[in-house]
């Protein structure tokens, strides 16, 4: 590729997507207490090792000086474009941001984009990958950029909570409610804003009712969707979110499934049994 494309661990995109693509990662940082690791940690030893902690993870974003450390090791003849999760969520696009200024004083003179994609987890690996095949495809930086920022605009995530455990440990609801909120099987189908926040869509009673509204959430948006690709990252629920994209894809077949397990840094506030999906929607620009 001729553009250099970066993106951070909050993706969740897998070892064999990175290495294919060539796409670079700058990893975020998981705390169990003393102990700490870097979202590239293996799926299954985070999910137990959440399972069985009192508290939650903390997670932390990459360092300026780890973004800076990632663009000096890239060929400084190509430009190189960053994506990164939701300034809504974490401090690592404007970290990213940082390190572009110390990269730059430092009188390198290829260009660096950062942006920020309103998204997280298979939404952001959905915007990496599509960067990465535009970059192959031949466009020029401008070109990417501009569609890169576009595609930003339009595409939806959506994503469904299993269990409330980690909305109560994590001090967004109170223990009283979410143990109401169990006992009545009530599930969350959320999304993340045109801004990039994270917000409540509906709350239904019932896993498979919650995700029968997620694919109607698709299929609301069927008509102008981009069917090229669709992005899922389930929360160790392998089996669900299988037969979740079967039942999605027998309504409305996009041409391929850029399919994930999601990491420790969404993973931490979904808990086990979540799933999401990203897409891109061209119904409308968003400001």
């Amino acid at each position: 590729m001729t553009i250099q494309i970066i993106t951070d661990g909050n993706s969740d995109l897998s070892t064999e997507i990175i290495h294919q693509l060539g796409i670079s990662i700058v990893p975020l940082h998981i705390h169990f207490g003393s102990e700490t690791y870097d979202s590239s940690m293996d799926t299954d030893l985070f999910y137990q090792k959440m399972r069985d902690a009192e508290e939650l993870p903390k997670t932390s974003s990459p360092s300026p000086g780890d973004f800076y450390n990632i663009y000096k090791s890239l060929d400084p003849s190509k430009d190189i474009l960053v994506l990164c999760v939701t300034s809504q969520l974490s401090s690592t696009y404007n970290h990213a941001l940082m390190a572009k200024d110390m990269y730059e004083e430092e009188g390198y003179t290829n260009k660096i984009e950062v942006i920020d994609s309103r998204t997280a987890s298979a939404g952001l690996g959905f915007l990496a990958v599509k960067a990465a095949l535009l970059s192959k495809a031949g466009h020029s930086f401008h070109e990417l950029q501009e569609k890169l920022k576009e595609c930003v605009k339009q595409t939806r995530t959506y994503f469904s909570l299993d269990t409330l455990e980690n909305v109560v440990k994590g001090g967004r609801m109170s223990r009283l409610k979410g143990t109401v909120a169990s006992m009545l099987n009530i599930k969350i189908l959320m999304q993340a804003s045109d801004e990039g926040a994270i917000e409540v869509v509906e709350k239904v009673r019932g896993t498979q009712r919650v995700l029968k509204r997620m694919i109607d959430k698709v299929g609301d948006a069927w008509q102008y969707a981009d069917r090229s690709l669709i992005a899922l990252a389930h929360s160790n629920c392998e089996e669900r979110a299988k037969q979740f994209m079967s039942n999605l894809m027998e309504k409305y077949p996009f041409e391929n499934v850029l399919y994930l397990n999601m990491g420790p840094v969404i993973g931490t506030y979904a808990g086990e049994g979540g799933i999401l999906v990203a897409f891109q929607d061209g119904s409308k620009d968003y400001e």
